[in-house]
């Protein structure tokens, strides 16, 4: 982790669960973060309860990584009080109950927007940054283990996550278009996606919850696989990391 002292790591979706655990130790790796949310005073709360020494490496700002405008506000922002973007988390994702048959589509669209587009958004800007400087940066996608597969059909559950599944699996697409792109455009920019099983988060549907019992991730867990990824020496690319509970028939 010596190359990413002092560096710029931005996280998304940084105000609970998953992105909160990456931020924090990030935080404590030596990088400086800046947490992207749209309930930015949950990364206020957040930076509070940070040692006294590391407090002001953690920066909160507003973003809803699914509306263009608002990343560009952001994306602005960060480059002109930072000057760089050297890593880029894409944490944020949203999940709304349903069935394909007969939910709203809008609920829909907005899975689609944030958990596809707003990967798309961000990276483009983070990635800016980088190949300006001639940076070798890095990317991480939080993906899923449903950018694999769907869902394990039981009689007595009703799916309820519609196009979350599809959504990730376009996650799971997008890491190897970046992939290629980075390496034809002659860059040495990491990308690794990170999918896991059930994680014990505020997104999980009721329906999962109770069919898994006991058997969930923290979100410690995902925090830790990112570091390991971006710790890797320069010759060295983790496309890939499933993390699965132990048990889990996912």
């Amino acid at each position: 982790m010596d190359r990413w002292q002092n560096r710029l790591a931005v996280v998304t979706g940084a105000s609970s669960g998953i992105g909160s655990a990456i931020a924090v130790d990030l935080v404590k790796a030596g990088l400086t973060v800046v947490g992207l949310a749209r309930r930015v005073e949950r990364v206020q709360e957040l930076q509070q309860r940070l040692p006294a020494t590391r407090k002001d490496k953690l920066v909160a700002l507003y973003c809803d990584v699914g509306s263009e405008s608002s990343v560009t506000e952001a994306f602005d922002w960060i480059i002109q009080k930072f000057g760089a973007i050297d890593i880029l988390v894409n944490n944020a994702g949203t999940l709304q109950s349903g069935q394909l048959v007969d939910m709203n589509p809008a609920l829909m669209q907005q899975v689609i927007q944030t958990n596809i587009m707003g990967v798309v958004l961000c990276t483009q800007r983070a990635v800016r940054s980088m190949r300006e400087r001639k940076f070798d940066g890095h990317v991480v996608i939080i993906n899923s283990i449903l950018g694999h597969k769907t869902m394990t059909a039981r009689e007595d559950v009703l799916p309820d996550v519609n196009v979350y599944p599809p959504s990730k699996h376009a996650v799971t697409a997008l890491t190897e278009g970046y992939r290629q792109e980075f390496l034809a455009l002659g860059t040495r920019i990491k990308v690794t996606s990170i999918s896991p099983g059930v994680v014990d988060t505020e997104i999980l549907p009721d329906s999962i919850r109770d069919a898994i019992s006991g058997r969930m991730l923290h979100s410690a867990d995902i925090a830790q696989a990112v570091l390991y990824a971006i710790g890797t020496p320069p010759h060295v690319q983790v496309h890939e990391i499933i993390i699965k509970p132990l048990g889990e028939t996912l």
